[in-house]
C-alpha cells in the first residue's frame, strides 16, 4: 500500500524583473526558451510572467522533493542570466494587470476571448496535487467528502498578502481574485458519479466548456488521469510547505477512501460551513478559527489540524510521510509565507523605507526562499 496513491505536484510560479523587482515589462521569451530546453517538467501558464513546474507521478516524497528543489533552483539559474527572479506565491506583490501579456497559445487566447477582464486580472499561482484514486469512479464521492478539510490545506499554504502594490489585510487573496473567474469554488453537492457526468455532459454540449478541465474548482477530478487534483492552496514559498501540504492531502485521500463513513450525506448546510471556513482562512491564514459542523462552534485551525493529523496517523505511517504532515505542525505555529511576507514589508516600513521598497524586501525573500533547498 505503501506504493498506492501515487502523486504528482505542479506549481505555479511568477517572474520579477531583477533590477525593478516589479513584474517584467520587457519580452520574457529568451527565459522561457532556456527553461523549456534545459527542463523537460517546465511549461508556460497563462501570463508571460508566469512558469510551470511539474513533478512525475510517484510514491516517495524525498525524490519528488528532491525534483522540485532542481527545478527550482534551476530555473533560478535561468532567471539571473536573463536578469529575472522566480518565485512563489499566491499572488504577485508588485505587479499590475493592465500590464500583463497574455502567453500566445490557441488554449489561452480562446480562454481570454471569453472570460475578458476578469481574465486579465487573474495574476494568481496555486499548487495543485494530484493523488491517485484506486476506484476512479469513486471520485466524485470522495470529493465531497474531502471538502471539510481544504480550510486547512489552504492555511497551511497562504502566501498572498499582497495584490497591485497594495496589502490586501488578507493572508490568502488569491482564492478571492480568482473567485472573479466563472466554475470556480467549490465543486457543487452531486448526487453521485453519474449526476456529475450529466453535469458534464449539458456543459460541453452547450458550449459553455470545452472539456472538463474548464472547471477550476478547488478539487476536481481529473480528465487526464485517475486522480483527485487539489487546487485550493497557494503557490507555496518554501518548498518544505508545499510537500506538506502533498503529503497530507495523499494521506487524506487515503483516509476518505478507506472510511465510506467519513463526511457521507454532506448537505447544503456542510458546504456552507466549509465555504465560510474558507472564507476565515483567506483573512487570518494560521490565526483563523474554523467552524466545527459537529459542535457548531468555532475552533482554532491548530485544533482543526491536530484533529486531521490523529485522523490521517494510520495513513502517513502506512504512505511513510509522518515526518512530512508533521512539517504542517511547525506551519501553523511559526505562521506561512503571508506571515512572513507581512513581517518583512512592516519591518521595512518601520525604518522608514518607502513602500516601493518594502516590496522589493518581500521580492527578494520570495526569490531567495523559493530557490533554497529548505
Amino acid at each position: 500500500m505503501a506504493d498506492g496513491y501515487q502523486f504528482g505536484i505542479e506549481e505555479e510560479l511568477f517572474l520579477a524583473s531583477a533590477r525593478s523587482r516589479s513584474a517584467p515589462r520587457r519580452s520574457v521569451s529568451a527565459f522561457h526558451a532556456e527553461a523549456e530546453q534545459q527542463f523537460d517538467s517546465v511549461e508556460r501558464e497563462l501570463l508571460k510572467n508566469q512558469v510551470e513546474i511539474c513533478s512525475a507521478p510517484s510514491s516517495s516524497f524525498p525524490e519528488t522533493r528532491a525534483a522540485l528543489v532542481r527545478l527550482r533552483s534551476g530555473l533560478a539559474g535561468v532567471g539571473r542570466r536573463h536578469g529575472l527572479l522566480v518565485f512563489a506565491a499566491g499572488t504577485h506583490p508588485t505587479a499590475l494587470w493592465p500590464h500583463q501579456q497574455q502567453t500566445e497559445k490557441a488554449r489561452y487566447e480562446a480562454m481570454m476571448h471569453d472570460l475578458q477582464i476578469v481574465g486579465r486580472r487573474s495574476i494568481v499561482c496555486g499548487l495543485h496535487v494530484h493523488v491517485e484514486v484506486p476506484r476512479p469512479e469513486r471520485r466524485v464521492d470522495t470529493m465531497q467528502r474531502l471538502m471539510p478539510f481544504l480550510p486547512v490545506l489552504l492555511a497551511l499554504s497562504t502566501s498572498s498578502p499582497f495584490f497591485e502594490k497594495r496589502r490586501t489585510g488578507l493572508a490568502g487573496y488569491r482564492l478571492r481574485a480568482y473567485a472573479e473567474l466563472p466554475r470556480t469554488g467549490l465543486p457543487e453537492l452531486f448526487h453521485d458519479a453519474a449526476d456529475f457526468d450529466r453535469y458534464v455532459k449539458g456543459m460541453t454540449q452547450a458550449g459553455a466548456v470545452k472539456d472538463p478541465t474548464y472547471f477550476w474548482w478547488q478539487i476536481r477530478p481529473s480528465v487526464r488521469y485517475p486522480t483527485l487534483e487539489l487546487r485550493v492552496a497557494d503557490s507555496c514559498t518554501r518548498i518544505a510547505d508545499t510537500i506538506t501540504i502533498a503529503a497530507l492531502y495523499r494521506c487524506l485521500v487515503r483516509l476518505v477512501d478507506r472510511r465510506p463513513d467519513l463526511h457521507a450525506g454532506m448537505t447544503g448546510s456542510s458546504r456552507g460551513f466549509v465555504m465560510e471556513n474558507l472564507w476565515r482562512v483567506e483573512r487570518d491564514g494560521v490565526a483563523a478559527t474554523l467552524i466545527d459542523e459537529r459542535s457548531l462552534r468555532a475552533i482554532p485551525l491548530s485544533q482543526a489540524l491536530d484533529e486531521i493529523l490523529d485522523l490521517t496517523a494510520e495513513d502517513a505511517a502506512i504512505l511513510g510521510c509522518r515526518a512530512e504532515c508533521e512539517h504542517a505542525r511547525r506551519i501553523a505555529r511559526e505562521g506561512s509565507s503571508a506571515d512572513r511576507q507581512v513581517s518583512i514589508y512592516e519591518a521595512a516600513l518601520s525604518e522608514g523605507r518607502p513602500e516601493r521598497d518594502a516590496l522589493a524586501a518581500v521580492i527578494d525573500w520570495l526569490a531567495d526562499t523559493t530557490a533554497a533547498d529548505s
